[in-house]
């Protein structure tokens, strides 16, 4: 696979990864993917809008250059509660490797981050020399200026370009929560959401602040994804619960949706509506309650969201698809994947509607090589 390195949301080449369920290998135009679905599935998006989450500026008790990454919140209502989980790191910029970043100088709790206009503290350290609680002072208002003028897009070192907020934000964006996009939703476009409906399948959205993907640190990358909250509309729950009685699969776009939908059904594997913060690490042993498929960007092995399709497919299939994915020269990045799609095989029964074609159920998984960034994002 190729790390791709121009911000293409939706290029023209675009192409899926699928095999069918005895196993069979297609390479099919990425807008065949509405082609897979069936009368009844529900498809589920992550809306969330991405935020100019990369601030730099000095860290006063030192003088130090440092670029803070936001990578996390305590809700969906940051406007209520300006403390954010960041990354830091010394003086530099995306056009170096994340792994090579310099460190931060010395942190403690109270020291003074001077970020463009605006100051943030040092709450606590959260048990790496990289990883803080800050917060942010000020009104709402400065605040969230200061970050909308003087934040950049996260970026990494694949992509040589300065990206523009555009570049970041899906066709369904909205609440701009995420810390970077949820990126199997830029594989979506106007057209094939009406396709969708054409085709009888529904669409429904949920928010999950995305966090980040990469720290450039081993040890703090095996703590990803931090905690990350969600929101479900009642909306949403009804057309989950419409698609399963009917006997259609509900069909994720990205980890992100996965990881929302599993974790509010996580207790008593009841899905219901509301706000709530994604914990659950899913993996190889996770039983899926709500989610019976997945559109999926390629994700490197070994990293959470690699370990989330390791639900859907074993590691046989994983690796054959790898090998595909190599031969085929797919390119791999969150901004312009050539993504990948596994779609499970439904325990349930066709509906009698369904065609032969929809009946006989694809199936598909991603895997990415190691890139130049190690920025592969969760999708």
């Amino acid at each position: 696979m190729i790390a791709a390195s121009l911000p293409a949301q939706r290029p023209a080449d675009a192409k899926l990864l699928v095999t069918g369920a005895r196993g069979e290998l297609r390479h099919l135009p990425r807008r065949a993917f509405v082609e897979l679905l069936r009368r009844g599935d529900v498809v589920v998006a992550n809306d969330a809008a991405t935020l100019p989450a990369s601030l730099t500026g000095r860290h006063l008790a030192s003088g130090a250059l440092i670029e803070v990454r936001l990578a996390g919140a305590r809700s969906l209502r940051l406007a209520e509660d300006p403390r954010f989980v960041a990354i830091v790191f010394g003086a530099g910029d995306f056009r170096t490797r994340t792994e090579d970043r310099a460190a931060p100088p010395t942190l403690a709790a109270g020291d003074s981050l001077a970020l463009g206009p605006v100051i943030a503290t040092v709450e606590r350290l959260l048990d790496h020399p990289r990883l803080v609680e800050l917060r942010f002072a000020g009104s709402s208002e400065t605040v969230w200026s200061a970050i909308a003028h003087h934040g950049r897009p996260i970026q990494y070192a694949h992509v040589p370009a300065p990206l523009a907020m555009w570049d970041v934000w899906t066709p369904i964006a909205a609440a701009p929560v995420a810390f970077e996009p949820p990126s199997a939703g830029f594989t979506l476009d106007w057209q094939s959401l009406a396709a969708m409906r054409e085709r009888g399948a529904g669409f429904a959205t949920i928010t999950l602040a995305a966090g980040i993907s990469s720290t450039g640190d081993a040890a703090l990358d095996a703590r990803l994804p931090f905690d990350e909250p969600y929101r479900i509309p009642e909306t949403t729950v009804r057309a989950i619960h419409r698609a399963k009685a009917q006997g259609g699969r509900v069909i994720a776009i990205g980890t992100t949706v996965v990881r929302a939908l599993e974790s509010a059904a996580a207790g008593n594997g009841r899905l219901r509506a509301g706000d709530g913060i994604a914990k659950l690490r899913i993996g190889a042993g996770t039983r899926l309650r709500v989610v019976d498929a997945i559109l999926s960007g390629t994700h490197e092995p070994g990293t959470s969201h690699y370990q989330l399709l390791r639900a859907f497919a074993d590691d046989a299939k994983l690796a054959r698809m790898n090998d595909e994915l190599e031969r085929g020269r797919y390119r791999t990045h969150w901004l312009n994947p050539l993504p990948t799609t596994i779609l499970r095989r439904s325990r349930r029964s066709p509906p009698r509607c369904a065609t032969a074609a929809a009946a006989d159920a694809t199936r598909a998984c991603s895997r990415s090589t190691r890139k130049s960034s190690r920025g592969t994002k969760r999708s």
